[in-house]
């Protein structure tokens, strides 16, 4: 029985679709490509219209799969199943399972049922009144120095323009005991770094009553964890970043110097509008807590454009909120209207040539900074961790007159760093010293040296 994944969206779906993987090869099934597959499951996002839109093209691309093979069936689950649910079966007759992400859990035995009952159709969308844990498939030996642990599900801030939690439901903490056997088990399997998960990390055990400690407790308790080189987290909401957690970036040593803390508008009218509850002010505070605990730290940021009601002026406050902050880089969209949420019914839309030309305007100065920022590591000698094999070649002489093979990891900042390792390198070694030779566009390029 083969079957084939395809991921849309965030790190947390691709987190589920690693383990929904593991649980089918665990079962004997085998991944394979699209055009051998008897299963073809297709995990989704809907945080904005153009990915959803990606996963109804991607249905229709499938129909030709199934025309040529009746046996064959599609799961679709994440955040659009979620949303759209039994509705698929309507449109994709060869849909026969639907799955939200509080139903990820039950996949694997919903899938050998299917199989064994063709004419059967299953829908997995209840939200759960705990956090859905599911059974743990931890990796080969040696297999990636580098895993993600799941943390929070869903989220309740219902920021007015965010549909999650409408898909991914109220958040939900999970046991400490139960992150910490799994950060265990993976460090025993040779992982070093370890990424915490969930809509909004900074907020986990607040929905709990008392009975799981705070984030910054749960932090101190991974980053004590024997063997664990780097730990980072990600996503959180600026209004939940206690002092006691950016007072963690400087008393926690192997908690990396980088943060994803998404701003979404340097206006505090349309941060109002919004429901982000800070205003551009406290966000800045945070900034510079930050910068004065962990100096070296990196900031990244998520930030909408066109909003409803974003004047030119509320514009210019984003543009002048990114070169103050200086981010290093940032993830930036068009706004667009998700079905159940309040900006969906907010007047003052935005024409989607202003969304558009506000949007270029935007990465345009992202581009500027995030190369101020790469050439700023010239001549630094970084500790990466090595990821694998690089498919770029480096146009510096430097490099060029060095033998051996080229690299990819990622340094302390979570930065691309491809390298030369040099001639007879131990492609077991995990984490190396690299001297920074050469700024890209979107990474670095560096030769490896001996540890100083």
């Amino acid at each position: 029985m083969r079957f084939h994944l395809t991921t849309f969206g965030c790190q947390m779906n691709v987190n589920d679709s690693q383990w929904l993987v593991r649980s089918l090869e665990a079962r004997g099934w085998e991944e394979s490509a699209e055009e051998q597959a008897d299963l073809l499951v297709v995990n989704t996002c809907s945080v904005r219209d153009k990915p959803e839109q990606k996963v109804y093209s991607h249905l229709g691309r499938l129909r030709d799969y199934w025309l040529r093979n009746p046996d064959l069936f599609v799961a679709v689950g994440g955040c659009v199943a979620q949303q759209v649910g039994e509705a698929f079966w309507n449109r994709f007759p060869f849909v026969r399972l639907v799955f939200g992400p509080d139903g990820l859990a039950m996949v694997p035995g919903a899938v050998m049922r299917l199989f064994k009952e063709p004419d059967l159709r299953l829908s997995l969308l209840d939200f759960t009144e705990r956090f859905p844990e599911r059974e743990t498939f931890l990796p080969e030996f040696g297999e990636s120095p580098r895993a993600f642990v799941n943390i929070t599900q869903g989220c309740d801030n219902f920021c007015s323009y965010c549909i999650v939690p409408l898909t991914r439901g109220r958040q939900r903490s999970r046991s400490s005991r139960s992150i910490l056997e799994e950060c265990r088990a993976l460090i025993s399997r040779g992982v070093l770094e370890i990424t915490l998960l969930g809509q909004n990390v900074n907020s986990y055990g607040m929905d709990c009553g008392g009975t799981e400690p705070s984030f910054p407790e749960l932090l101190t308790s991974i980053a004590a964890l024997p063997g664990l080189k780097r730990l980072r987290f990600t996503t959180s909401h600026p209004k939940d970043l206690s002092d006691q957690t950016v007072e963690a970036f400087g008393r926690l040593e192997n908690l990396c110097p980088q943060l994803h803390l998404p701003l979404q508008s340097g206006s505090n009218t349309v941060l109002q509008a919004m429901g982000r509850k800070y205003t551009m002010e406290t966000y800045l505070e945070i900034v510079e807590h930050l910068r004065r605990v962990r100096p070296d730290i990196a900031l990244s940021t998520d930030l909408i454009v066109g909003f409803p009601g974003e004047t030119e002026s509320d514009f210019d406050q984003t543009l002048d909120a990114l070169q103050r902050i200086g981010f290093e880089s940032s993830y930036s969209f068009m706004y667009s209207d998700r079905p159940g949420t309040r900006a969906a019914c907010m007047h003052g839309k935005i024409p989607q040539e202003v969304k558009a030309l506000r949007l270029q305007r935007l990465q345009s100065l992202q581009n500027e900074l995030s190369q101020v920022h790469l050439r700023a590591q010239l001549g630094r000698l970084a500790q990466v961790l090595v990821e694998g094999p690089s498919k770029k070649q480096c146009a510096s002489s430097a490099d060029a007159s060095t033998g051996g093979e080229s690299m990819r990891g990622r340094d302390e900042a979570g930065r691309m760093v491809n390298f030369k390792a040099g001639v007879g390198f131990d492609s077991g070694k995990t984490l190396v010293f690299v001297r920074i030779v050469e700024a890209k566009k979107h990474s670095l390029w560096g030769i490896m040296e001996e540890r100083p």
